[in-house]
């Protein structure tokens, strides 16, 4: 199964080349350039790993983080800046990020952290469904 990535940035060449050079490594690809867009395709469609712009106009990345993981807290996030700072890093970090990488990034160590996040989401789904199965079992008096 492909890992399913989604790349939010407001530079559309770095949305470009990335999407492409993840491609390559076999992994579905989609991109947004703002949070808003984002937030409607994370509402229509299931992905493992999200690479997040720090520097954005409008909504920068540490306020689209704290809305992603409202919405969706287990969600796997992984910023990406060009500006890092370790204030910015650790902010993050406590906030829920998966990782906190600094531009431009080996595509190499992207893909790892991609498959990393996958295999994070299995294992949430996983805890997630036995609790519910659990919770079905013991809520039944046969």
């Amino acid at each position: 199964m492909s890992e399913k990535v989604l790349l939010i940035d407001d530079e559309p060449e770095f949305l470009e080349s990335m999407g492409e050079r993840l491609k390559l490594r076999d992994m579905d690809v989609d991109s947004s350039t703002n949070i808003s867009e984002a937030l409607d395709k994370l509402a229509a469609e299931q992905f493992d790993a999200i690479f997040l712009d720090l520097q954005m106009p409008g909504t920068n990345g540490i306020e689209s983080l704290k809305m992603i993981k409202k919405l969706y807290p287990d969600l796997q996030v992984i910023l990406l800046t060009g500006h890092a700072s370790v204030e910015k890093g650790i902010e993050a970090m406590k906030l829920g990020a998966m990782d906190f990488i600094e531009k431009p990034a080996d595509i190499n160590v992207l893909s790892e952290k991609v498959k990393k996040a996958q295999a994070k989401k299995m294992i949430l789904v996983e805890k997630a469904t036995e609790e519910r199965i659990s919770s079905i079992i013991t809520g039944k008096s046969w």
